[in-house]
């Protein structure tokens, strides 16, 4: 199929579905005349507020190596929702920047979505959204992020008993050039296109549930030979739980596959397994354990690379869109910053964890993670090292939550040669974080 051909079918799945969702909505209010129709109208906040002392973490260059930093960052949103019978529509304004910084920071919409839906469990919901599947290992908020994560996309689906199937459609451009063909660079999001299948099981009565992933990615080329070719990348897997009473287990396995923007074949994949006790609803611990493929060598584009061993395969996993705060430390150190010159040697992350609630407006987490890469490399050892992270969050009132944390690393020397961090290897981070939510207005009629 040629790119043009595919471009019109895109297109042709975008009205059909804009032109579908209005015959929804009448079909639905013309068997509901006779019931009393319920309009809800709300204007919600959030204010977010975080201080930040870093002690060692990513110097600029290898001599710089006393890289203390202090911080606040602030993050304004302003929500409008309204909801009527099969209708909601939603819209967010979001404000993040650091405090005295030049300018005005970054002010974009980050939410604008309208969603019809039938009687039978079917909608469509089309505009920017947030995309929150499973444990967000792969498609998540990223919510920790100032900016967070939202997508530009159409997504229908069908909701109903034990049974959830969603399917997505995005295609990005950079303005609506007439002339400049379709390529597709430096935008908000990495890919151009996007089509994401997601299938979930549960039932009420049983403690198990499963989800089927398949997302297929187009990449506008960077290889200067073919600036205008648009490579296609795929992921495939699942996420299971299982909560018997006290008991929680999740696991999960991605694969992917396809090529890169370089046109590079792809061939990684990722798994994961982790256990929660909770004896009682006071407190309870966990462990798991995650393993994420890598490359034993650095990425060599197809032109080459001097003094580079040249290889046609990439190995190194991508978690894509997930919460990666959420799951490979507080710290950031992976998946959120890279390593050294792009290099992809994956990551083993070993963890233990437990939570103790003192009241049920306070609080406590401790979590222990060890830190390997997941290949064999010439001159390097596997560990990276041991990192603490404790935290406690406080609830006054519904509407506001105050929490603070303290991680601690020590790294190794693969840690310091493929991050470029502190020589002593003693890395600390502190934070201090207000969120508040007020409502500031709701309306029915």
């Amino acid at each position: 199929m040629t790119a043009y051909r595919y471009h019109l079918r895109v297109l042709a799945v975008v009205i059909a579905v804009s032109l579908l969702m209005p015959s929804i909505a009448l079909a639905q209010e013309t068997q509901d005349d006779n019931s009393e129709k319920l309009n809800n109208f709300t204007v919600d906040a959030e204010l977010m507020t975080r201080s930040e002392l870093r002690l060692g973490g990513l110097p600029d260059n290898e001599e710089d190596n006393d890289n203390k930093a202090y911080f606040i960052l602030e993050r304004t949103r302003l929500g409008l929702d309204y909801e009527r019978t099969f209708l909601k529509a939603h819209i967010t304004a979001q404000h993040s920047a650091v405090w005295g910084q030049a300018g005005k920071g970054s002010f974009n919409l980050y939410e604008a979505w309208v969603q019809l839906t039938s009687r039978k469990g079917f909608f469509a919901k089309i505009g920017r959204q947030v995309l929150s599947y499973d444990d967000e290992r792969i498609i998540g908020s990223n919510d920790w992020a100032m900016a967070a994560l939202s997508h530009d996309l159409v997504k229908v689906g069908y909701e109903g008993g034990s049974h959830k199937l969603h399917a997505m459609l995005a295609y990005n451009q950079n303005a609506e050039s007439v002339n400049g063909g379709t390529e597709y660079r430096n935008g908000d999001k990495p890919y151009k296109l996007m089509q994401n299948l997601w299938y979930h099981y549960d039932h009420p009565r049983v403690p198990f549930g499963a989800s089927l992933l398949f997302m297929n990615q187009g990449l506008q080329s960077v290889n200067e030979e073919n600036l205008d070719k648009t490579y296609y990348q795929q992921l495939l897997g699942t996420y299971v739980s299982y909560r018997p009473k006290q008991w929680s287990l999740e696991g999960s396995f991605y694969y992917q596959m396809g090529k890169n923007d370089y046109g590079l074949d792809i061939s990684a994949w990722m798994a994961s397994v982790r256990g929660t006790y909770r004896p009682s609803t006071q407190w309870g611990i966990n462990a798991g354990y995650d393993i994420l493929s890598g490359d034993p060598y650095f990425a060599v584009p197809p032109g080459g690379g001097f003094g580079l061993v040249q290889h046609k395969t990439i190995k190194g996993f991508s978690p894509v869109y997930g919460s990666h705060h959420k799951f490979y430390g507080a710290m950031d150190f992976f998946y959120i910053t890279s390593y050294y010159d792009g290099f992809t040697p994956g990551l083993q992350n070993y963890y233990a964890g437990a939570s103790y609630m003192l009241s049920n407006k306070l609080k406590f987490d401790a979590t222990y993670h060890y830190f390997a890469i997941a290949t064999n490399t010439e001159n390097l050892d596997k560990p990276l090292g041991h990192e603490i992270e404790l935290s406690a969050s406080y609830t006054p009132i519904k509407e506001v939550t105050i929490s603070a944390g303290y991680s601690y690393m020590h790294g190794t020397e693969t840690m310091e040669r493929l991050k470029r961090v502190d020589n002593e290897r003693n890395l600390h981070w502190a934070w201090l974080n207000l969120i508040v939510r007020p409502r500031f207005l709701q309306v029915k009629w």
